[in-house]
């Protein structure tokens, strides 16, 4: 059931752009389980890394969705190169990839046997499909009807199903590439019980994340790169959190949140909402934001956060409510019009909403303001202007500033976003989840960006379910359950406790 890889001397270029410099390091099978049978459990590899780091890449080229430029990949003991994944898992290796590799209009057996279909004589065997599909869903514990509809399951049923899809290939390696990002802390657990259970049954699981937290508790080793190196390997009960991230960006990332500065006790209210009710999600909210402050919004997974700041901006309709800026009542309807008063939100979904991710760097940048660059013609020689300008205070890391935005990393993906809606000036900017699925450097850029913001007199709202975030960055959190707004805590109040007694109810 194990598999032993050898990764020796692994180059990848793309174009011009060398990603991979020589990566060589082992992936060992666990130990035997029991002499007699043969059997062993599997082991569980932390893949650490900056966003830009290779990881993916790496990873992608084991599972057969890259080729190699120089170097051997070395499967038990055997020089392999995979012309595609089908062939990566015949050899018993399936990577899970961060965006679901699902067709949403599909059931559930159709997608497990997508590729792999199960026939009788010309025809395809449906009821033998069905029932695998059931038995898989059964091991990895999702209760539903494998000919249920993708479309119709939520975010963790659909992570699940992927699982399955990979119990079905037969995996001896499971690459898993930030599973818990889109996950709720229950539903998390739920998969580190699913992935207790596959390493005993022998499965060898390769875990990519930036949660430090989840790695400690869930990986026999660390491994970590670096802009395309490889750095270190080492048992994960060896190093500290605190190590592992100075590992990763090469230096000492002691001082991850800038000094919260003083807020002005004369300092103006920039948007004040007043009875904001959203139909079916929020009801009578009320709060302010001052300029030059940073108000972090808790809450579980529902508690009608980013519904309350979409109806703000004009996404989403509301049945009552008052807005404010800077003193002037609006009736926003529409996110230009919320951006022509000064008034920005970065979506959580930084490809769907954020970004155009087929455009490019510039094209991001300036789409929102294109009037200040036609004259009437385009300018763009203003634009790129504006380009290399933004990559720099936003220290936005291209290679080449003519790729489109889906070449960016996550992190720096990210970054251009804030850097497209920040881009018109606003004085008050909504940032939903801005450091989701963003490595502990990019994550600490992006908590001095939003400092800078505040001390720039514009109010800054924050929205995060990493509680650690918002007490680190806020001067207030304000929290809220099922739609109502339960307590706002002060910055000497603030604790994980607090929080999440609120955002329980257990208060």
């Amino acid at each position: 059931m194990n598999v032993t890889i050898r990764f020796d001397n692994i180059r990848k270029d793309f174009g011009a752009v060398r990603v991979l410099h020589g990566v060589s390091f082992e992936l060992q099978p666990g130990l035997e389980s029991d002499k007699t049978s043969g059997s062993a459990s599997g082991k569980t590899y932390g893949l650490l890394g900056e966003n830009g780091a290779g990881k993916s890449t790496l990873m992608k080229i084991l599972a057969g969705y890259e080729s190699i430029t120089e170097g051997e990949l070395v499967i038990d003991g055997e020089s392999r190169r995979f012309s595609g994944s089908r062939q990566a898992e015949t050899c018993g290796i399936v990577l899970i990839h961060q965006e679901f590799n699902l067709a949403e209009h599909l059931t559930i057996a159709q997608n497990i046997f997508l590729g792999h279909e199960k026939r009788k004589g010309w025809l395809l065997d449906d009821v033998a499909m069905r029932a695998e599909a059931a038995s898989y869903l059964a091991q990895v514990g999702l209760d539903v009807s494998p000919d249920t509809k993708v479309s119709a399951l939520i975010v963790a049923e659909k992570q699940l199903v992927e699982i399955a899809k990979a119990l079905s290939r037969k995996a001896r390696l499971l690459i898993m590439d930030e599973p818990s990002a889109t996950l709720t802390s229950s539903e998390t657990q739920k998969l580190f019980t699913l992935m207790a259970q596959l390493k005993q049954q022998g499965v060898t699981i390769i875990y990519i994340s930036h949660k430090l937290d989840e790695i400690e508790s869930n990986t026999d080793e660390v491994i970590i790169m670096r802009d395309g190196r490889f750095i270190t390997r080492e048992p994960t009960a060896s190093l500290s959190r605190h190590q592992m991230a100075n590992l990763m960006v090469g230096r000492d990332v002691s001082d991850m949140f800038p000094a919260k500065a003083m807020l002005a006790a004369d300092a103006p209210v920039r948007l004040k909402v007043d009875h904001l009710t959203v139909p079916g999600w929020t009801s009578d909210l009320n709060f302010e934001v001052r300029a030059g402050e940073i108000l972090g919004f808790a809450g579980l997974v529902g508690a009608g956060r980013t519904e309350a700041m979409e109806a703000i901006i004009g996404l989403r309709p509301r049945s009552s409510g008052q807005i404010a800026i800077d003193g002037d009542p609006l009736d926003l309807r529409n996110p230009r019009q919320a951006m022509q008063h000064g008034l920005t939100y970065l979506s959580e979904d930084r490809k769907g909403k954020g970004l155009h991710v087929d455009l490019g760097l510039r094209e991001n940048l300036t789409i929102m303001t294109l009037e200040r660059y036609c004259h009437p013609w385009l300018d763009l020689k203003s634009e790129k202007q504006a380009l290399t300008q933004a990559l720099q205070d936003f220290n936005i890391r291209a290679g080449n500033p003519q790729v489109k935005a889906s070449m960016l990393s996550g992190g720096n993906q990210q970054k251009l976003a804030l850097a497209k809606y920040l881009h018109a000036g606003p004085r008050v900017v909504i940032l939903d989840e801005p450091t989701r699925g963003v490595d502990v450097g990019a994550k600490r850029d992006i908590y001095f960006l939003i400092h800078k913001l505040a001390a720039e007199g514009r109010a800054v709202i924050v929205i995060s379910s990493e509680l650690i975030e918002l007490i680190g960055l806020c001067h207030r959190v304000a929290v809220m359950r099922a739609g109502i707004l339960q307590t706002t805590l002060a910055n000497d109040q603030l604790s994980e406790e607090e929080l999440i007694s609120h955002a329980t109810g257990t208060r």
